[in-house]
């Protein structure tokens, strides 16, 4: 239940807790890390688990992959010699794997760090976000990852709350208002199907099993039949790709496990999570989103045309105001007090009572919505005052791009401007009997072609994504922030209604693309 919030009491909550973060390699974890670390330095501990091969190795990855990143650079600031004393005073990095029971994390370092009895938190943000991931593997992550925590957390007696990080578009392509609530188990948005997940990972098993007695022994067959049958289960229950299937199981799972009420349990489904707005380093991100395949495209001068309507909405929310909401979720959720109460009086024969997730859709477009044209009129403005250099040396000319409303429209422009001419350079390869290059030039270009028309199939039904996520529940935490006179500027603001759109995009987010992802 959501009380009073305001920065000291966020701030003030992580002193001397100890924190288990999954996913701290990722970019939603690197800032939360860093946030956690800068704004409560007398946090305790926060355990990093991530896969390595040992102690030493799993301390190198977290040195250059967490740490050693720009985004410290504040943190860094702030303690000058001491950072490398403070934060290997703070972090402990635990060599295992999310796929595994227990994290994967070897049971005497366990035992010896007590990081069960001493777990305040666990913020689970570790997944596969591969659209068209072998099925095995989105099915380990995205699910088994979510049943070995919840199996951990079920050994930590002093667990105050536990935070599952899933995604908005667990929607799939739903239409109008989608309302933040936990999926029912078994649930699917394919009416007259029933979702049974130990059915799934079995459909999995099986058929490598089956791969394996046919005597297929070619890891690229076995790669593509798997990431095959991930993605026709997915539509088959209605779902897109594999990655929002299998989160979707994620938190089907998590609500089953923990359905007792003993620890409270809090999701959130960000929308497009986009560059840092504000602290502690404005544009710094990590990986490319959807949208971003529209900048980069358009720097490298090779994108002619793109799937895409300007006037729908593109929901994205930047990072650290994600980051931002999640503490604040997990601080309005803790409870120390019921926690050990519950367990202490509970009798062992009494049923575990229906206590579902709460949800948090962490988004904009329904309180402060940005169109697609935002993106692409600050990107013209951007590449006109700031042009890219060619090989040349010379300023790349800015051109414009034609955008497609429709898969349809899209599919007949790529059938006339590029599967038309490639059948003619195939009809005069077969003429020239492959002589001149112009065999090899063939499947080049077909196979660029498919992987286009692949990339289409797969990232459409988000860039043509017509639903509008609800936020009532998150809209309840900024009230409570407002209550305590919180400002749209404060260390914890989470509202999309304070950001402009265009200044954002245009000397933020645009800026910080060009810097830390086109390099």
């Amino acid at each position: 239940m959501v009380g009073a919030l305001d920065e000291g009491k966020i701030t003030e909550y992580f002193r001397n807790k100890s924190v288990l973060i999954t996913g701290s390699t990722g970019f939603l974890g690197k800032i939360l890390v860093e946030k956690i670390l800068r704004v409560q330095p007398d946090v305790k501990k926060i355990y990093l688990p991530v896969r390595a091969a040992d102690a030493a190795a799993a301390k190198r990855r977290v040195e250059t992959e967490v740490v050693g990143k720009e985004l410290f650079g504040l943190l860094r600031e702030k303690h000058g010699d001491g950072f490398d004393s403070f934060i290997e005073e703070k972090i402990v990095p635990l060599a295992g794997d999310v796929m595994r029971e227990g994290f994967g994390v070897d049971r005497e370092t366990l035992r010896e760090l007590r990081v069960a009895e001493e777990l305040n938190v666990i913020v689970n943000g570790a997944a596969t976000t591969n659209f068209y991931e072998r099925y095995d593997v989105a099915l380990d992550v995205n699910v088994a990852g979510v049943r070995h925590m919840c199996d951990f957390a079920r050994w930590c007696p002093n667990l105050e709350v536990l935070l599952h990080v899933s995604t908005a578009y667990v929607a799939g392509e739903k239409q109008g208002l989608v309302q933040e609530r936990p999926f029912r188990h078994g649930e699917t948005l394919m009416e007259g199907t029933h979702l049974d997940i130990d059915v799934e990972v079995r459909l999995a098993k099986d058929l490598k099993k089956q791969m394996q007695a046919d005597g297929v022994d070619d890891p690229k067959a076995e790669r593509k039949a798997l990431k095959e049958l991930g993605l026709s289960r997915a539509r088959h229950f209605g779902w897109p790709n594999t990655y929002v299937f299998t989160k979707s199981m994620g938190e089907m799972m998590l609500g089953q496990m923990m359905r007792g009420g003993e620890v409270p349990v809090v999701i959130v489904r960000p929308s497009i999570i986009t560059s840092v707005q504000n602290d502690p380093l404005p544009g710094w991100i990590e990986g490319t989103r959807t949208i971003d395949a529209i900048l980069i495209g358009y720097a490298k001068q090779n994108l002619s045309c793109f799937l895409a309507d300007l006037d729908l909405t593109m929901d994205v929310m930047p990072g650290d105001m994600v980051v931002n909401a999640m503490m604040a979720a997990m601080v309005a959720h803790a409870s120390p007090s019921q926690s050990a109460m519950v367990k202490k009086t509970k009798p062992q024969h009494e049923e575990p009572p229906e206590t579902p997730p709460s949800v948090y859709h962490v988004s904009s477009s329904l309180r402060h919505p940005a169109p697609y044209a935002v993106l692409y009129r600050t990107g013209i403005r951007y590449f006109e005052e700031n042009p890219r250099v060619g090989a040349d040396g010379r300023p790349v000319r800015t051109r414009k791009v034609r955008f497609l409303s429709t898969i349809a429209s899209f599919h007949l422009f790529m059938v006339l401007k590029y599967r038309l001419p490639l059948e003619l350079l195939h009809l005069l390869s077969i003429i020239c009997c492959g002589l001149f290059g112009l065999a090899t030039l063939y499947h080049d270009l077909a196979r660029k072609y498919r992987f286009v028309m692949q990339l289409v199939d797969l990232y459409g039904p988000f860039s043509l994504f017509k639903g509008c996520f609800d936020d009532v529940n998150l809209n309840k935490l900024r009230l409570a922030m407002a209550e305590e006179g919180a400002t749209g500027d404060g260390l914890f603001n989470f509202d999309p209604r304070t950001i402009d759109w265009d200044e954002y995009f245009y000397r933020v987010h645009i800026p910080g693309v060009m810097k830390y992802v086109l390099k």
